[in-house]
């Protein structure tokens, strides 16, 4: 190889032959320093080449347009120099860029530390919630995200229809405590205060706590300040006690007074709605959040968004037909409400509550869906035909892999069931599908 002293206009002149992959320059000042173009690049670059444990080793020094000739001399010596002394440059770079990279790493992990540490000492249990609830959302029902809204509330706002103030949430008390302060017995210091004003509430509220905890302990942040779960807590559970078996449940000879009570409501479409909700049998929030689209008058069905399948199709039978037919179209939801800031039915409890005590009543509106099963029976419905009209999961084998009922088989028993129950009320009915009309006597 023909060594020539290395000079900026030799470099500069320096090409390579078309024919070539490569060509080189060497010094003839230091062994082993080079310079190496291609046909194609300008850019030219400064090599190091020689010899590591008897074989041939090449190690690029930098563009000749960043380093200088001194420069690149003195790093080519250097390089021979580490070989002299048995080691591979090669070597010693990538140790020297992997102890770069692990004090980075160090750094980026003395600094995590120092977050986590702060959010030990600052992050509440208010402050994880909002963050909780905002990114799972989208996996949950509109009514179990309004359940996380309300236990957190802090209350203290004017009420739209009075002037009382709300009330806090079930878990506002614990909305200022830090996530590391979160212990079994500061759980059940709360339980012991919430059992004694609002016991059921509250047993919904420790299992929301409880699921948020297991959430953060998966979180990356919070899972290395929540270790266990203090929801968990036996003398928590133990305090606020087990919920007791309802029985409320409309009996036949109570139909009369409570249909008269429920008629008798100044609202409409809450009259209405309490009616369905005892002839169809669904969960309430399932009929509230009913929509126009979901109700096909010309082939006599109702698509209901349940929490089960998804959704399901009912018959829509007459009396019902009717009273969905007499109802305003305000907007798309069946039973709106232009008073409530989502458009449509929140709370049918109280009128419901009103109508009950004038008809000498205890029933709830989940005991109206109770009710729906119960009456089925007078009817001889089979069990399995109730179930899926209410939107129950099948029960045995046989529901659940043979059985598949057409929707006009359930009509059938549905109008039966409805029937029924209208004549056990003292309400007399007749269909316009008869060419008789529409004909409604006041309860015997």
């Amino acid at each position: 190889m023909a060594k020539v002293k290395l000079t900026a206009g030799r470099i500069a002149g320096f090409k390579c032959d078309e024919s070539k992959a490569q060509a080189f320059l060497w010094c003839s000042e230091v062994p082993g320093l080079g310079v190496r173009v291609t046909p194609n690049s300008t850019a030219k670059g400064y090599i190091f080449q020689s010899k590591v444990a008897g074989k041939s080793m090449r190690v690029t020094i930098g563009n000749v347009n960043v380093w200088s000739i001194p420069e690149a001399q003195a790093e080519a010596r250097r390089l021979q120099i580490l070989i002299d002394n048995g080691n591979d440059p090669r070597e010693v770079k990538a140790d020297k860029d992997a102890a770069k990279k692990a004090a980075k790493l160090a750094k980026e992990a003395e600094a995590a530390a120092l977050v986590l540490q702060e959010a030990r000492e600052s992050v509440t249990v208010g402050m994880v919630w909002a963050e909780y609830i905002a990114a799972r959302k989208s996996k949950w029902s509109e009514s179990h995200y309004l359940d996380h809204e309300k236990d957190m509330h802090p209350g203290g706002l004017v009420r739209s229809r009075s002037t009382e103030l709300t009330k806090p949430g079930t878990l506002a008390s614990l909305a200022t405590v830090r996530l590391i302060d979160l212990t079994p017995e500061r759980v059940e210091e709360w339980a012991e205060v919430e059992t004694l004003k609002r016991p059921t509430r509250a047993r919904l509220s420790l299992r929301l706590l409880k699921a948020f905890l297991f959430w953060c302990a998966r979180h990356s942040v919070y899972k290395a300040i929540v270790k266990t779960n203090p929801a968990q807590s036996k003398a928590a559970r133990e305090s606020l006690g087990k919920a007791n078996v309802k029985n409320d449940v409309l009996q036949r000879e109570q139909l009369p007074a409570w249909f008269n009570a429920v008629k008798q409501i100044g609202n409409p479409v809450i009259s209405a709605y309490l009616q369905c909700l005892l002839l169809t049998g669904p969960r309430r929030e399932e009929l509230a959040a009913l929509r126009w689209v979901d109700v096909d008058f010309q082939w006599n069905s109702i698509t209901i968004h349940d929490k089960v399948e998804g959704f399901r199709v009912i018959p829509l039978t007459p009396y019902v037909a009717h009273l969905l037919s007499s109802l305003p179209r305000r907007s798309e939801w069946v039973f709106s409400s232009p008073t409530a800031a989502s458009g449509r039915l929140t709370e049918p409890r109280i009128a419901h509550n009103q109508a009950c005590a004038i008809a000498g009543l205890d029933m709830t509106l989940h005991g109206l869906r109770r009710s729906f099963a119960s009456l089925c029976e007078w009817t001889e419905t089979p069990a399995g035909v109730a179930a899926q009209i209410q939107g129950h999961k099948p029960q045995g084998v046989r529901e659940q892999n043979y059985i598949r009922r057409p929707l006009d088989l359930l009509r059938m028993w549905h109008v039966k069931i409805e029937a029924w129950i209208l004549e056990q009320a003292g309400i007399e009915f007749v269909s316009s599908q008869s060419g008789q009309g529409l004909r409604l006597v006041s309860n015997k």
